[in-house]
This record gives C-alpha cells, structure tokens and sequence, in this order.
C-alpha cells in the first residue's frame, strides 16, 4: 500500500522588530541629560570667556569708555599704542624684565627641589607640602605679608641684612629696586609648580638608564648632565610655555605691594590695561593693549612649540 507523504503549509517568517525610533529616543534622552549636566559650565564659558572675546574685539576698534556709546575710530587706538604712548613701551620692557629674570629662577630652583624631594629620606612628604604651599596661598595675602617684611624701617628683610653687617635699601620705595623684590616674592610663590612638575618626571625615568650608566662608570654629575636633563626635556617644553603667560600676565604681587610704582618702575603691561581701563575709562584702548598681549604670547608660543624639535627629547 502505497504511502503519500503529507505536505508542509510554509510558516511566513516572523517580522523583524523594529527598534530604531526607541533607540534614537533613549540616544536623545542621553543627550540631554548629558548637556543638562554640562550646562553650568557651557553657560560659564559662553557668557565669561567667549562674549568678552567678542566685546573686546569690537571695543579695541572704538573710543568707549565702557559707559557711554562706543565711538568707532578704527586702528587708532592701536597706532597711538605705538605712536604716542611711552609708557606703553615702558610697561612692556618692565614685563620682559620681570619675565627673562623670574622664569630662569622659578623653573632653576624647582629643579633643585624637585631632585632633593626624589631622594627617599625620611620627612620628604613634609618638604614636598611646604614647598608647594605658596602657590595655592592667596596672591593678596602674599602680597601684603611681603609688602611689611620688605618695609625699609622696620621690615624682617632689613632687619636680618642688619644682623649681618649689610645695609639694606629701601625696596619697594626704590625704582631700582622695587622690581627685584617683586621678582624674589614670585620665584618664592611660584618654586612649587615647577617643582611638581619635574618630581613627577623624576618619578617617570626609566631606572635601566641609570642603572647602565653606574655599570659604565658614570657619575652622579654625569648622569644628571646627559640622562637626566635630557629626558626632562618635555617637562621644561611644558613649563617654559605655561611660566611664559604666567609672567606676561602678572598683575596680583604688582597691585599689592607696588601699585605700579616708585615711579612706574614696577608698572608691568597687565597692571597699565587695568589702569587704562578702570582707572581712566578708556575701555576701548586697553581693549587694544589686551589683544596686542594676546598676539605677543600666540607668538612666542608658537616658537616655542615649532623650535622644540632641536632641544626636546621624547623618550
């Protein structure tokens, strides 16, 4: 008897879901919760860092004292800069002095210290904190601290050269030394950074380095000269850029022990746009001084960065 084989109905395939509107959804939500959580800081940045931007590029254009309506005059401000204002060239080389002789010291001391505090000694922890605590300490409260000890009469610093036979001067009150002293509070202030930033480049030296060095005879001087130096290369690249813009802007020591003074002699390029500003209402020339700075530190930035490759060793 034959035998028919029965035949199968085809089941149609079950429709692939899909998913994409609820994903597009959850991705939206993310989103938004995400700029919900940054927008604090977008709000910041947009209304104290770019609109200022903004303001100061139209205002460097004007006459404006940053109350009445701004008066259009062109690159005026910009050739009287140049032109007729020798206090402008004054302030500027006050800053370069300030600059060329407090970076060599800041980042030269925090080396030292950043090789004292690499050595495993007891109590180094202590040393590391104290060291680094004046660049964390309010620039006003140095500043006042610094202004008495450096008083002529009755100041710790006379007080001290006294106790050894040298007379000391009148410091703040002296045109040739007012800025000596301001230079020596901002290496004090500012030895910590440096430090830190080189105590963690010591930490990152590959030990084998040195190690073949001992087994070649090398000695510690040796080794600092052509291993060590040279592998914090980078590190000095860092600091020479951020101690750069640090300096060009100093502002805080100068307003609080000095005002500028004895005779504009510590009046640095910071403190004459604040003055320009504030102090005379010319809103629209200091606007022109701030992006003459902004086009001066972008320079020597660049340079430094495009010059890198024939001193700084990547290891």
């Amino acid at each position: 008897m034959a035998t028919t084989t029965p035949t199968r109905t085809p089941v149609a395939a079950a429709p692939i879901p899909n998913h994409q509107p609820e994903i597009r959804r959850a991705r939206r939500k993310a989103n938004l919760v995400g700029w919900l959580f940054i927008s604090p800081i977008v709000v910041g940045v947009v209304a104290f860092q770019f609109f200022p931007i903004l303001v100061s590029i139209g205002a460097s254009l004007t006459d404006w004292n940053g109350i009445s309506a701004p008066k259009f005059v062109g690159f005026r401000n910009f050739t009287e800069l140049f032109g007729n204002d020798p206090l402008f060239i004054q302030t500027f080389k006050n800053t370069i002095y300030f600059t060329l002789a407090s970076i060599p010291l800041t980042i030269g001391i925090g080396l030292v210290l950043a090789l004292l505090c690499a050595r495993p000694i007891r109590g180094v922890a202590f040393f590391r904190t104290a060291y680094f605590a004046p660049y964390v300490t309010n620039v006003v409260a140095i500043g006042f601290v610094w202004f008495w000890f450096f008083q002529p009469d009755n100041g710790v610093v006379n007080g001290l050269l006294d106790q050894i036979g040298i007379p000391g001067p009148q410091w703040l009150s002296s045109s040739t030394w007012a800025m000596p002293a301001v230079i020596m509070v901002s290496v004090w202030q500012g030895i910590g950074y440096p430090m830190i930033i080189l105590l963690a480049g010591l930490q990152g030296l590959p030990a084998e380095y040195f190690e073949s060095a001992k087994i070649d005879g090398a000695g510690a001087f040796q080794r600092l000269r052509f291993i060590t130096l040279p592998l914090l290369t980078p590190h000095f690249l860092f600091l020479l850029i951020t101690q750069f813009i640090t300096s060009f802007q100093v502002f805080g020591l100068i307003y609080v022990m000095t005002k500028g003074g004895p005779g504009h002699a510590t009046s640095v390029y910071i403190f004459n746009i604040y003055q320009n500003a504030f102090g005379f209402g010319k809103v629209g020339y200091a606007s022109a001084m701030a992006w003459i700075l902004f086009a001066v530190i972008a320079a020597v930035t660049f340079l430094q960065w495009k010059f890198q490759k024939r001193w700084v060793f990547y290891s």
